[in-house]
């Protein structure tokens, strides 16, 4: 049985998630500027978003508001943000560079910190100062984008990290990842919980056994096996939306 708080779109193949994943962006988007004025997005990394973001780089008439958008992101590589495997790279080259984004209004992981702990606490500052919160207070995303690994990790919540059951009101947390051997600067779980929206795209038959574990479809997951970090996802006020390929789907009851 999959989890009931959620919603999951299957699509026909990974070229078709980000034709379905748009009006989502753009619902949450003119929801937000209506009600807020402006609209708050963090970004994911990896290959599955980059085709949504040069698509809605494109759309015109009526297209994304990216005047009053205001973008974040999910987590970050400690590399400098011209390295090959930056995620603001990535964003900057499908998004930012083809859209008119005032440069203000992105705000990167200052990953030229000393080091994953200073970035960290460097971008939770900045998080408490574009949202206006006191010390404590979590960010309220308007909207969060998330990806999925084969080990069922989200953001840079991974197997085995502290990150996955940090419990503290830290909106922003530096993690090791062993098999990596890595840092990484990720949001924290209570964060992301706290979005109005998050949408996980997933794509690829390689991440369906994570996938349906993440949405507990999976019977050896559901009788006690180590949950993945992704099934910590689940907003306390908020919309729960997957949209996966049919690759990516299999396994999942159909009824």
């Amino acid at each position: 049985m999959i989890r009931p708080e959620l919603s999951l779109r299957v699509v026909e193949s990974a070229g078709d998630i980000a034709a379905a994943a748009a009006p989502i962006v753009l619902a949450a988007e003119r929801e937000a500027i209506a009600e807020r004025g402006v609209f708050r997005i963090a970004l994911a990394g990896g290959a599955t978003p980059r085709p949504l973001y040069s698509l809605l780089a494109s759309m015109r008439d009526p297209g994304p508001s990216f005047q009053r958008w205001q973008i974040f992101f999910g987590d970050e590589r400690m590399v400098p943000a011209g390295h090959p495997d930056s995620n603001y790279r990535m964003v900057r080259e499908a998004l930012l560079d083809r859209a008119a984004i005032p440069p203000q209004r992105v705000h990167r992981v200052p990953t030229e910190a000393g080091s994953a702990a200073q970035a960290a606490a460097l971008y939770a500052a900045e998080l408490r100062s574009c949202f206006a919160l006191a010390y404590g207070q979590l960010p309220r995303f308007d909207l969060v984008l998330l990806g999925l690994g084969t080990d069922g990790h989200t953001a840079s919540l991974f197997p085995g990290s502290s990150a996955v059951t940090e419990t503290s009101t830290q909106p922003v947390v530096a993690t090791w990842v062993e098999k990596l051997a890595a840092d990484r600067i990720t949001l924290a779980v209570g964060a992301i919980n706290a979005a109005r929206t998050v949408v996980f795209l997933v794509a690829g038959a390689d991440k369906a056994p994570a996938l349906r574990a993440v949405l507990g479809a999976d019977a050896q997951a559901d009788a006690g096996a180590p949950a993945p970090p992704a099934r910590a996802i689940a907003p306390a006020d908020g919309e729960l939306i997957f949209v996966v390929d049919r690759a990516a789907a299999t396994g999942l009851p159909t009824g």
